[in-house]
């Protein structure tokens, strides 16, 4: 969930290794789970040349709008358990 919220936040391109950060992912997790995407067309995926001369072309990503449709799904679907949720974790900073 933490990687499709990552992507969620923007419409722009984002690299995998910032992907990683915010996530909170390895990368053995977050590339599998990319091109699983990719290949479902939730995800759209292309090489950028680097900005720094000499270093590799790279990889960035951003949510195709089938992709996008697919949070806003998930979303609402999770909503009915974000209210128990809150109030279980409410409980028990009381006792």
């Amino acid at each position: 969930m933490a990687v499709v919220a990552a992507l969620a936040d923007s419409h722009e391109w984002r690299h995998g290794y910032d992907l990683m950060a915010q996530a909170g992912v390895k990368s053995g997790t977050l590339y599998p789970l990319l091109m699983r995407l990719e290949a479902q067309g939730m995800l759209q995926a292309r090489w950028v040349d680097s900005p720094e001369p000499g270093r590799p072309p790279r990889h960035v990503y951003k949510l195709t709008p089938a992709g996008r449709d697919w949070v806003v799904s998930l979303a609402d679907s999770l909503a009915p358990l974000r209210t128990p949720a809150a109030a279980l974790r409410s409980a028990k900073g009381r006792t």
